[in-house]
C-alpha cells in the first residue's frame, strides 16, 4: 500500500481524505477499514476477472452471498444496500461490512458521485460504528470513464460534506493501477492546495478553482447533463497512511437565521406545500418562509446553494411522501438537514407525514405530525404546532 496523498478538512472535529494507491484485496496490518464501497449493475454480482467484485470472490468474500442476507436494503429509493458485518478468512481483506452501490441508470460523473453520498446518508445515520470507509475513483475502471472526470467531483463532494459534519473520520480514495496513480496525485494535491489556502474572513465557502480546473473545491457545481447507462462494478485498492493529522481548521459559526422555516418538498406535492404556506402566513402574517423554487441541478456532486440556504433557516418542514424520498433534491436538503441538526446537537428538522411511504429509519421521528393522506385540517393543525415550536407563548409574551 502506498499512500499518494491527504487533506485534513476544516472543522472542529478531525476527518481526513487520503488519496491511496494499492489493492483492496491485499491490505497489511494497520491498513483497515469500517466500510468497503462497491458498485454493481442491479442484482448483478457476477465475479469478473478485472471487477472488485471479482477480487473479493477470488479471496473467498461473495457479495452475492452477502446480498442474499443483507442487513439494509435501501435500493428502491438510494440504490444501495448495506451487508451484515463479515469475518473474511483471508488476512488480506481488512474491512467489517460492504455498501454495494446498485444505480439503476448512470448519468455524468457528478450525478454518479452525488448518488453514492446520497445513499451512504442513511447508513450512516443509522450505523455509529462505521467510522471510516474506502472507494475507488468512481467509474474509472471498467466503465472507462478518466480520473479527470472522476476525482474532482469525487474529492468536490467528499470535502464538503465532511466539512458539514457527514459522520465519518475517514475518507479512503483509492486507485489501483501505476497508470492513474501519478494523474490522481496531481489533481489531488492541485485541490489539496487550493482548499488549504487561507481563507479572508468574509469569503465564500470554498476557494475558487486553480487555473484550468473545472470544479470548485467543496462547493464547486458540475452543470453536465445526465446521460443513460448502466454501471458496472469498480475495482481499485487501499491502504492507510502511519502520519499523524494536520490540526483541525475550525470554520466560522452560520450567521444568524434570515427565515425562520424552509418547506422541503417534492414538486409533485406542491399542491399541498402551498396550502402549508398559506396556513402558516394567515395565522402568524410576520412569518419568514424560505421556499425554494429553484431548479436545482440534481445532476451535482455537491449542493452548495442548498446549504447556504439552510443555513439561513431555523427550521426545516420535511414533507414526507412517497415521491419526497424519490427526489434526489429533496433527499439533498433533508440530508443536510439532519447534518446541521447533529453537529449543533439540535434538529431542526419538522416532519410531516404528508402521505404514507416506506421511509427509511433515518427519517422516521417518534414525533412527526402526521397528515396522512393530505389531510387539510391536519395540515392546518400541524401549522398551529409549527408555530408554536417556532415562538413559543412565554416568548411571544416577553416581546409583544
Amino acid at each position: 500500500m502506498k499512500t499518494l496523498s491527504s487533506i485534513q478538512v476544516h472543522g472542529a472535529k478531525p476527518r481526513r481524505i487520503e488519496l491511496l494507491q494499492g489493492d483492496l484485496t491485499e491490505l497489511g496490518e494497520g491498513e483497515g477499514f469500517d466500510l468497503l464501497v462497491v458498485s454493481a449493475f442491479p442484482d448483478d454480482y457476477l465475479p469478473t476477472r478485472t471487477s472488485l467484485i471479482g477480487a473479493l470472490h477470488r479471496k473467498g468474500l461473495s457479495v452475492a452471498d452477502l446480498a442474499q442476507d443483507k442487513s439494509v436494503d435501501l435500493r428502491d429509493n438510494f440504490a444501495c444496500w448495506l451487508s451484515k458485518p463479515v469475518t473474511p478468512t483471508d488476512p488480506g481483506l481488512r474491512f467489517s461490512r460492504i455498501l454495494c452501490f446498485e444505480p439503476s441508470k448512470r448519468g455524468a460523473p457528478p450525478e454518479v458521485v452525488g448518488d453514492i453520498f446520497r445513499a451512504l446518508m442513511p447508513i450512516l445515520a443509522e450505523a455509529p460504528d462505521i467510522n471510516s470507509i474506502a472507494l475507488p475513483i468512481v467509474a474509472a475502471g471498467n466503465q472507462g470513464c478518466s480520473v479527470a472526470e472522476m476525482l474532482p467531483p469525487l474529492l468536490d463532494a467528499a470535502l464538503g460534506w465532511l466539512e458539514k459534519g457527514l459522520p465519518l473520520d475517514c475518507i479512503k480514495i483509492v486507485t489501483l493501477r501505476d497508470a492513474q496513480a501519478a494523474e490522481a496525485e496531481r489533481i489531488f494535491n492541485a485541490r489539496k492546495l487550493a482548499y488549504l489556502a487561507p481563507r479572508p474572513a468574509a469569503a465564500a465557502p470554498m476557494p475558487p478553482p486553480l487555473a484550468g480546473d473545472d470544479f470548485l473545491l467543496g462547493g464547486g457545481i458540475d452543470r453536465g447533463g445526465a446521460s443513460d447507462g448502466n454501471f458496472r462494478s469498480m475495482d481499485s485498492g487501499i491502504a492507510s497512511p502511519d502520519t499523524a493529522p494536520a490540526p483541525a481548521l475550525e470554520t466560522p459559526p452560520p450567521a444568524e437565521p434570515e427565515y425562520d422555516v424552509f418547506i422541503s418538498y417534492s414538486r409533485k406535492n406542491a399542491h399541498d406545500s402551498e396550502m402549508l404556506e398559506k396556513t402558516l402566513r394567515r395565522l402568524r402574517p410576520e412569518i419568514r418562509i424560505f421556499v425554494d423554487r429553484k431548479n436545482l441541478d440534481v445532476g451535482c456532486a455537491w449542493q452548495i446553494e442548498i446549504f447556504e440556504s439552510l443555513d439561513k433557516c431555523r427550521k426545516l418542514v420535511a414533507m414526507l411522501s412517497p415521491e419526497y424520498i424519490a427526489s434526489k433534491v429533496c433527499k439533498e436538503e433533508f440530508n443536510i438537514a439532519w447534518l446541521r441538526g447533529r453537529e449543533a446537537d439540535d434538529d431542526i428538522i419538522f416532519p410531516l407525514y404528508l402521505y404514507s411511504a416506506p421511509l427509511p429509519t433515518y427519517m422516521k421521528y417518534k414525533n412527526f405530525l402526521d397528515c396522512r393522506e393530505g389531510d387539510a385540517q391536519r395540515i392546518e393543525e400541524a401549522s398551529r404546532r409549527l408555530l408554536e415550536t417556532l415562538f413559543p407563548p412565554a416568548a411571544d409574551a416577553a416581546h409583544p
